[in-house]
């Protein structure tokens, strides 16, 4: 079988990254789907492994902890017991950010339950050097994976958004319901209460629906097999990580949160992630 250049791949993995569906993709390199899913998820093994190994011993100070949901086959009410024993169902991505460097240093691909929020949680402690303040949503999960992964060495504040119906609002299907109030509540520790917050999580948990196509609502672009939708994933902070520089970071020109958090030392390539494989 004819292997694909590096420039190839690279070219590949950037339409991957910035949205475009696996289809769309083999149709603008010329390949076949099976290529381009099997480049997938060799680049995807190979990020997540990157990552894994360099995000260590980090200087971290506030993080903020979301859960974004998407599925895979099928949504949960229509998976029939012979494809939930294929992965077929919800999955959430567990995911957790730095509020100063924007670095998202790891994440949980799995269900919603405590055993996922303990080892996420488990892994996030892992990889701080110090202590640091911690914001999560109310999901009660979180109290148990927090106090058992830092041992109550955190200072940890949860997050309570309170909504209600929109009464001008007729159109209720695909519609949030309004915020009406938000509530910060101290767990333990002494967090600066001026920074209880996720709104960085989920403004990157707003990335990763646009920058990938199996996690766009309302379209056919889901993913067929969890192993392929953990390698995007995976591929997909690689690229936010490494070679995306963030508009925030401009101190003195353009840094990846990578460059921020002392991971790395300039702003990655394409060719550069491609190259992981090798």
């Amino acid at each position: 079988m004819n292997r694909l250049s590096t420039e190839k791949r690279a070219s590949i993995l950037g339409m991957l990254v910035e949205g475009s569906s696996l289809r769309a993709a083999s149709r603008l390199a010329g390949v076949s789907i099976n290529t381009v899913s099997k480049l997938l998820v060799d680049a995807g093994d190979a990020c997540a492994e990157y990552q894994d190994r360099t995000m260590r011993g980090l200087d971290c100070k506030r993080l903020q902890c979301d859960e974004i949901w998407s599925f895979v086959g099928a949504k949960q009410k229509n998976v029939s017991e012979e494809r939930k024993a294929d992965g077929w169902g919800d999955i959430w991505t567990w995911t957790c950010i730095d509020a100063d460097t924007k670095l998202m240093p790891c994440w949980w691909v799995g269900g919603r339950t405590a055993t996922d929020a303990v080892e996420f949680m488990d892994d996030v402690a892992s990889r701080l050097n110090h202590r640091v303040q911690l914001t999560t949503d109310g999901l009660n999960s979180y109290l148990i994976a927090v106090n058992g992964a830092f041992e109550g060495k955190v200072d940890y504040a949860t997050l309570h958004k309170l909504y209600g119906p929109d009464a001008n609002d007729v159109r209720h299907r695909y519609s949030p319901g309004v915020c009406t109030g938000v509530e910060g509540r101290v767990v333990f520790g002494d967090p600066d209460p001026d920074h209880v917050s996720t709104s960085y999580v989920e403004r990157a948990n707003l990335t990763m629906r646009m920058g990938m196509r199996r996690f766009t609502r309302l379209s056919n672009g889901f993913s067929k097999k969890v192993e392929n939708h953990a390698a995007a994933v995976a591929l997909h902070f690689q690229f936010y990580n490494f070679a995306r520089p963030h508009k925030t970071l401009k101190n003195p020109y353009p840094r990846a949160p990578a460059m921020a958090a002392g991971v790395a030392d300039h702003v990655w390539t394409l060719t550069e992630i491609a190259e992981l494989l090798d």
